[in-house]
């Protein structure tokens, strides 16, 4: 089963994150996958507890949004939504397309608990709320 090697790899980025943040906990983890990316989304969720054991981001909630797959006609130049079989046109039905979209599989954003935060501090990635004695805060991260 890859994906436990693909979460472990994700874990080390969350950690990476985490840290530069001052987080003592990440509290959600919000992934964006496409259905080109070779990454079975159940296999993905059932490893995610084994990656996180022991880290920042144990109990944190795994969220898993679907990308649809994308493709631009080298034809006619249109963008079109496509199903992951068949990569035609949805404009002119031709066969030579490109994928713009539906192989990625992105790190969309943590939802962490700061360490030591004071309440009103700003964030410089997505919203912020208080909450109990830290604050959280969503680090968005596109790679």
């Amino acid at each position: 089963m890859h994906e436990l090697s693909v979460c472990i790899a994700m874990m080390e980025q969350v950690r990476r994150i985490a840290r530069e943040h001052n987080a003592e906990r990440v509290e959600q983890i919000v992934l964006r996958i496409g259905p080109l990316a070779g990454v079975e989304a159940a296999l993905l969720e059932s490893a995610f507890p084994l990656a996180a054991a022991g880290t920042v981001a144990e109990g944190a909630e795994l969220v898993i949004k679907a990308s649809p797959v994308v493709v631009k006609c080298i034809t006619c130049g249109a963008e079109s939504t496509a199903t992951p079989n068949r990569l035609l046109c949805g404009r002119c039905s031709d066969f030579r397309t490109r994928v713009v979209s539906g192989e990625e599989m992105l790190l969309e954003k943590l939802e962490l608990r700061l360490a030591n935060a004071e309440a009103g501090e700003a964030c410089d990635h997505g919203r912020q709320a208080g909450q109990g004695s830290g604050l959280k805060r969503s680090a968005g991260d596109g790679s």
